[in-house]
């Protein structure tokens, strides 16, 4: 199943730095966001796109996660020729990312 069957999601940029947060649409659904929705699974999924390390954050009183990635604007709004400089779409991408049906 997609990730946005359980969760929506929100992006921003500061820099060269990405900032994805994702919620779920239910609490009963956070301990599987928490299981399959590591650092090292947003990496693999965002692929060669996101060069600097991932931090998660976890929110469990929001029933969220929030990813800070370094390295992922291709310079940042200042310096990217990218189309999405701000990275507003990451939300978007990391949203179709295939979890485990349980």
């Amino acid at each position: 199943m997609k990730l946005d069957r359980i969760a929506h999601a929100r992006s921003g940029d500061k820099g060269n730095t990405s900032n994805v947060a994702v919620f779920v649409y239910d609490p009963s659904d956070y301990p599987l966001l928490l299981r399959h929705l590591t650092p090292e699974r947003v990496a693999a999924h965002f692929g060669s796109a996101v060069k600097g390390p991932i931090v998660r954050y976890e929110l469990p009183k929001l029933g969220g996660l929030n990813f800070v990635m370094q390295n992922a604007l291709s310079g940042g709004v200042t310096r990217s020729l990218a189309l999405d400089a701000h990275g507003k779409c990451m939300s978007s991408i990391l949203l179709d990312l295939e979890l485990p049906d349980e």
